[in-house]
């Protein structure tokens, strides 16, 4: 059984990251990331019985250093919960205008396998947007936000319709118009409080 955190596992995911993201997992094949790993195919199944596991490990991958970048956005935005949000949207369409930035790749993989609910990939993607929201809900929470998990929840539905208005249209205004309607929202819900 080959060892989860070994130096090959993680060369291989590395390459499934880099080009899973850059051009979807459709269009890349188990060749392909083994070529970029500079190993051989039967190494690379020995460490994955298959390219669904490994499409899963991409994404489970992704989850915590997505999610540590988010909250990093958050803790340094100064003000209130409201600028702390929209701190995350504006840090996104930053990112947005690099030009290797392909949008959100846990909605670019649920989107190619659409028709494959209980795919792993699909599962990890769930698990990162489930995460986030938590994450959300807690910090909004500790803030004195009412009825931060509703909160959190809307706040995930402005930031993927930006991620998919970005798909459509790459314009990172979108982004930014997310993040605005993400702090109208949360100050409502502070000045709902306050009355």
């Amino acid at each position: 059984m080959p060892d989860a955190q070994s130096p090959t596992r993680k060369r291989i995911v590395d390459a499934a990251t880099r080009l899973f993201y850059a051009e979807g997992i459709g269009r890349v094949s188990v060749d392909a990331v083994a070529e970029e790993a500079g190993l051989t195919k039967r190494t690379l199944y020995y460490h994955f019985k298959s390219k669904d596991d490994l499409i899963a490990a991409y994404l489970d991958g992704r989850d915590q250093p997505n999610l540590k970048r988010m909250a990093g956005w958050f803790d340094a935005a100064e003000g209130g919960a409201d600028r702390k949000v929209e701190a995350i949207f504006t840090n996104l369409a930053r990112a947005a205008r690099h030009p290797k930035w392909k949008g959100c790749g846990f909605l670019r993989t649920a989107a190619e396998l659409a028709s494959m609910p209980g795919h792993p990939a699909v599962k990890a993607g769930s698990r990162h947007k489930t995460n986030f929201e938590k994450w959300l809900a807690a910090e909004l929470s500790a803030r004195g936000v009412t009825a931060p998990h509703m909160l959190a929840r809307e706040i995930v539905l402005l930031m993927d319709g930006a991620f998919s208005s970005m798909l459509i249209h790459h314009n990172p205004d979108y982004i930014r118009a997310a993040g605005h309607a993400a702090a109208t929202l949360v100050r409502a819900r502070i000045s709902s409080t306050q009355v």
